[in-house]
C-alpha cells in the first residue's frame, strides 16, 4: 500500500488539475441558437452568457412573444451545450483517475 505522503500529494495534484480544468471550461464557448438561426446566444462552457444576436426581422412589436420564446430557447440550448463541453472535458480530466466505480466527483 502506498504511503499516506504519496497518497496526499495525489490527491492535492488532482485537485490542482482539476481546477485548471475548470478554469478552463470559462474559455471554451458554445452556441445556441433558435429559430433556424435567427436568435443566437453565446456562452462559456460554464454557462456564462457573452452575448446575444438577434436578426432584424425579428424586432417588429408584433413579433414580441415569438422574440421572448426564441431568446428563451436559444439560453436553454446554450446552457445545455455548456454542459455538454463541460462534462466532456471534466471526464477528461478523471479518465486516468482510479476512482470505484461509480464515484461521482462534485463538478
Amino acid at each position: 500500500m502506498k504511503d499516506l505522503n504519496e497518497i496526499l500529494g495525489m490527491a492535492s495534484r488532482v485537485q490542482e488539475e482539476l481546477q485548471r480544468a475548470q478554469d478552463n471550461l470559462d474559455k471554451l464557448e458554445v452556441e445556441g441558437a433558435a429559430g433556424g438561426g435567427l436568435v443566437k446566444v453565446k456562452a462559456s462552457a460554464k454557462g456564462r452568457i457573452l452575448g446575444v444576436s438577434i436578426d432584424d426581422s425579428l424586432l417588429a412589436p408584433s413579433e414580441k412573444q415569438m422574440l421572448e420564446d426564441l431568446i428563451t430557447a436559444a439560453f436553454n440550448d446554450a446552457r445545455k451545450k455548456a454542459d455538454e463541453v463541460s462534462n466532456t472535458e471534466m471526464g477528461k480530466m478523471t479518465a486516468g483517475l482510479p476512482l470505484p466505480p461509480g464515484f461521482k466527483l462534485p463538478f
